[in-house]
Parts: C-alpha cells; sequence; structure tokens
C-alpha cells in the first residue's frame, strides 16, 4: 500500500469537501491540488474527482435526512413538498442535457489551471457586484420557490459546465439575483447537488467501469471518506455563516487565489500543466 498515494488521496478528499458546497468551485480546486500534487494520471485522477463528489452529495443526503424523507413522502400528495420535488427534477434536466452535449469538448479545452483562474477571477467579481446591489427578497424559505423559480436555478446551474466557475456559485448567486433569501438558495443548492452530483458520479464510473481495479478501492475510499466528513462539517459551517455574514470573503478569495495562480503560472514559479 503506497501512503504517499493515500495521503495525496485525503488530501483531495478534503478538499472536495471543503470546496464542493462553498461558491469557490470544487472542480477548479481539484485540478489545481491534483496538479500540484502529481495525484494519478489524468485519466485515473477524472474517474477519481467524480467518485469523492458522492461522498460530499452523501454529506447533504445525511444532513437533510428528515427534510428529504418528509419531502419523499409528502410527494404523495398535493402541495409545497411536492413542487419541491418536481422543481428539483426540473432543474436537473438543463445540466444533464447541456454536460452530455458539451462535457467533452469543455473537458478538452478548459480544465487546465490558467482557464480554472480566470474563471475563478470572474466568478469574483460576479458575486461582488450580487452583494453591493440591492437584495430584495420575495422568497425566504425553500418550500415557498416556484416551479419557474428552480428551472431558471438549473439554467444557472449549467454555467457550473464550466471549471473554476463553481456550481454552488451559479446555483446560490443566482437565488440571490432572482430574490431568494440566502438561506433559501443556499439550502437549495444542497438539494439540487444530490441528483446532479450523483446521476454525473453514476453515468461517469458506469462508462469506466472496466478501467478500475481492486488496486484502486484503498485511494478511492480514504477520499470519499475524507470528502463525506469534511462536506459534512462545511455545511454546518456555512448554514451558520450566511446567518449573519454575506458572501464577499468568497469573493475575495476567489479573486485573490485566481490571481496568484496566473502571478505563479506567468513568472514560471510554479510549473502549471497546460
Amino acid at each position: 500500500m503506497d501512503t504517499i498515494l493515500l495521503a495525496k488521496s485525503l488530501v483531495m478528499g478534503i478538499v472536495e469537501g471543503l470546496t464542493e458546497f462553498l461558491p469557490v468551485s470544487s472542480t477548479g480546486h481539484l485540478i489545481l491540488a491534483g496538479d500540484l500534487l502529481h495525484f494519478l494520471s489524468k485519466e485515473k485522477r477524472d474517474i477519481y474527482e467524480i467518485f469523492i463528489q458522492l461522498g460530499a452529495m452523501l454529506a447533504v443526503v445525511w444532513e437533510y435526512r428528515a427534510k428529504i424523507a418528509a419531502t419523499l413522502v409528502g410527494a404523495a400528495e398535493s402541495g409545497s413538498q411536492r413542487r419541491l420535488l418536481v422543481g428539483i427534477v426540473l432543474a436537473f434536466i438543463p445540466a444533464a442535457v447541456f454536460g452530455l452535449l458539451l462535457g467533452k469538448p469543455i473537458k478538452a479545452y478548459l480544465f487546465a489551471p490558467v482557464p480554472v483562474a480566470l474563471a475563478f477571477i470572474l466568478g469574483g467579481v460576479v458575486i461582488l457586484w450580487a452583494e453591493k446591489r440591492q437584495h430584495r427578497i420575495r422568497v425566504q424559505e425553500v418550500d415557498k420557490m416556484s416551479l419557474a423559480d428552480m428551472f431558471k436555478i438549473g439554467l444557472l446551474q449549467c454555467l457550473a459546465l464550466i471549471p473554476g466557475t463553481s456550481r454552488s456559485g451559479a446555483t446560490i448567486i443566482g437565488g440571490l439575483f432572482l430574490g431568494f433569501s440566502r438561506k433559501a438558495a443556499t439550502e437549495f443548492s444542497f438539494f439540487l447537488g444530490i441528483p446532479t452530483l450523483g446521476a454525473a458520479a453514476l453515468y461517469s464510473l458506469f462508462k469506466v467501469r472496466n478501467d478500475l481495479t481492486i488496486d484502486d478501492a484503498s485511494i478511492f475510499a480514504v477520499g470519499f471518506v475524507a470528502a463525506f466528513i469534511s462536506a459534512f462539517f462545511t455545511i454546518r459551517a456555512l448554514l451558520r455563516f450566511i446567518a449573519n455574514h454575506t458572501f464577499i470573503v468568497f469573493a475575495w478569495y476567489r479573486i485573490a487565489f485566481g490571481g496568484l495562480v496566473l502571478v505563479t503560472a506567468w513568472t514560471g514559479l510554479v510549473d502549471w500543466t497546460v
């Protein structure tokens, strides 16, 4: 058993869990971290990153298990719970369609540190814009969202196909523009992540099932567990944070981090893979 490789897997899992549900782009961080750590081959790393997203997704399922169970049971009758369930399905469809159509060219041209850094900076500017404009809240709770509201968030989630944009950032900040409270926008982003991350992971793993071996099990397991645990605590911390704070700190983090990557790439201080 390669302890160095397991240690790298632990770091990658923590990175995934810490960033998946924050508006900072987990994919972007994984690309940068994997590049710095020289973690696995590109083909195997792509499979690994998809797999550990399942760990982060399951953290949401566990945190909201009572809400999810009540929604599934309540969806048998007409009402807010059925609307929420239908809305999540509607919101999931655009990303699924565009992901199938554009996934390959996006991976071929944009899954590299410099494009990711540029997306980091642009996303940070958008968050600053969203937070500095007057925020008029018309939807306080996720159960009050209309089907049209949820479908619009699904369209915005398609922006996250561009690495560095952030699925959480696109859906949460998009929710602010649409008039959702921070709590409602954040919780719907969590719920929408369940089918989005789950379907993407299972579909991708099915396609590459013959490329995996028993030797990969320990590496994948470490990353999966690390992603689950770190995502669980991140979800709880984020919900506490947004009760009294804006997302501006994440905007400046994105801009600073993206700028650092560009500077190190331009000066040659870090030999980023491009």
